[in-house]
């Protein structure tokens, strides 16, 4: 039964929703992730301060996103999609992404439009929060709905699956027991998540840029290697596409339904995930960091996948008119191997485990603001450390567990948070809409970095300690 319903909101109700609402996203905003994409680069070669050592810039943000969205989706996910749905796969799942970064715009934006300013001057936000300011008290019942999906999600069977995920790889490629590496990863989760989500944003800062870069790195030289082959490969991903190849996997249909969910399920755009984090970051106007994070879907989906991508397609591993050919993370390493020896293996091992490890951390965070939000009560600390014991558990727990049971409660319960969550996007998009238009209007003006104020948006009944600027007395200073 878990299978089948679970089948139905893959395959069909959420990938029309989706790239329904990512085309609509994409029109109504005159193509947003196109307009700023060159701003979208700036972000890497700024400054970023932090404003009194409180928040996270709006850098780190990106960042603490990338490691989450980055993972086993960019190395097995695309070596799936790859082996069912033929090459034309890649060509959906760069659709996808492309439509994607419009729908991350739109729930980032809304997260810092609707985050909060906590009692240590730190700031919360995501979906729960949004959903209740912006719709109302009517609808709080939709964001605790929200909020227990993503904890179950992403703070539970998440890391618990990362945590399995990680020891495994290394099982594979050192020989190392579950067991130990389950202590191991406790250890190392336990003391940077005590530390917060300053911690966790330090030490993604520190391993991200590694670990894509690295990853990135790779498949440049794999294309240096093979530059002769690049057009012919390119063409055949478009032509498989539609169908203008012979078969390969099951055919266009199969491309398309691999593709979209690959790049889905990769991307995370539209589950609410990202907003989580985009709402703690300091910065001058909501639409500054829903650029950011649609760049952060460009990263995954667009670079990071087709990296994968062409590590396959142009290694003699993968074999479409062979039954035999190895499937997910294999497929990749084997290709890798195919290109640079043995190291390859080892490579690909290493970034699994260096992907899923942030992915732990990014985890924890999610879970985190979900238990702040469902347990705003003066026992909010109790609470908190409760939950950080149940992660360092789990971390420990799901290296050594059968968890076929847990992917299958994943699956499904990230559906229904990507529904609720798009559900109240489609409600809310006439403010997304309003706050867009404002940081338009400014550019138009002849400002580069536009101002949010706060107070020229009463109605929507924003929490005004989250945006200094909204002060009246400042305002009119800035506009002498």
């Amino acid at each position: 039964m878990l299978s089948l319903l679970t089948d139905l909101l893959w395959s069909k109700v959420l990938i029309a929703v989706l790239i329904g609402i990512g085309i609509w996203f994409t029109f109504a905003t005159s193509f947003v992730q196109f307009r700023y994409f060159g701003n979208m680069f700036g972000i890497l070669t700024a400054k970023h301060h932090e404003p009194d050592g409180k928040h996270l810039s709006s850098f780190q943000a990106l960042i603490l996103s990338v490691a989450g969205r980055v993972g086993g989706g960019n190395i097995a996910g695309v070596a799936v999609a790859i082996t069912i749905g033929g090459p034309g796969a890649i060509f959906w799942m760069w659709v996808v992404g492309l439509m994607g970064m419009a729908t991350s715009f739109i729930e980032c934006m809304l997260a810092q439009t609707y985050k909060t300013a906590e009692a240590d001057g730190t700031y919360r936000g995501g979906p729960a929060f949004y959903i209740e300011r912006g719709l109302g008290k009517n609808w709080r019942w939709l964001s605790v709905l929200y909020s227990i999906l993503l904890l179950a999600t992403f703070g539970i069977a998440f890391t618990t699956l990362q945590s399995y995920s990680v020891a495994t790889s290394l099982e594979d490629a050192f020989g190392i027991q579950p067991y130990y590496s389950g202590i191991g990863m406790a250890l190392i989760v336990g003391l940077i998540i005590f530390g917060g989500v300053k911690r966790i944003a330090q030490v993604a800062e520190i391993l991200v840029p590694i670990m894509a870069g690295g990853y990135l790195l790779i498949a440049l030289i794999v294309l240096a290697m093979n530059l002769s082959a690049i057009p012919d490969m390119l063409i055949m991903i478009v032509k498989s596409a539609f169908g203008l190849e012979p078969a390969i996997g099951g055919g266009m249909g199969a491309a398309i339904m691999m593709g979209v969910k690959r790049g889905l399920f990769s991307n995370e755009a539209g589950l609410g995930s990202a907003p989580n984090v985009a709402a703690v970051a300091h910065i001058p106007h909501p639409a500054n960091q829903g650029i950011v994070q649609a760049f952060s879907v460009f990263i995954d989906t667009i670079i990071l996948c087709t990296c994968t991508a062409l590590i396959i397609l142009l290694g003699s591993a993968y074999d479409p008119s062979s039954t035999d050919t190895v499937q997910g993370v294999a497929l990749t390493q084997a290709s890798l191997a195919t290109h640079m020896g043995d190291y390859g293996r080892m490579f690909v091992s290493i970034a699994l485990l260096l992907f899923g490890f942030s992915t732990i951390l990014y985890n924890y965070y999610l879970g985190e603001n979900s238990v702040s939000y469902l347990t705003k009560s003066d026992n909010h600390g109790f609470y908190m450390n409760a939950f950080r014991v149940v992660i360092i558990c789990l971390c420990c727990t799901g290296a050594i567990l059968d968890l076929g049971t847990v992917f299958a409660f994943a699956d499904l319960s990230m559906g229904l948070l990507a529904l609720v969550n798009l559900f109240a996007l489609a409600l809310l998009f006439k403010v997304a809409k309003r706050i867009l238009k404002d940081f338009d209007d400014q550019r138009k003006q002849g400002n580069k970095t536009p101002t949010f104020e706060a107070n020229r948006f009463s109605d929507l009944e924003l929490d005004q300690a989250s945006w200094p600027n909204s002060d009246p007395s400042i305002n009119d200073k800035n506009h002498q």
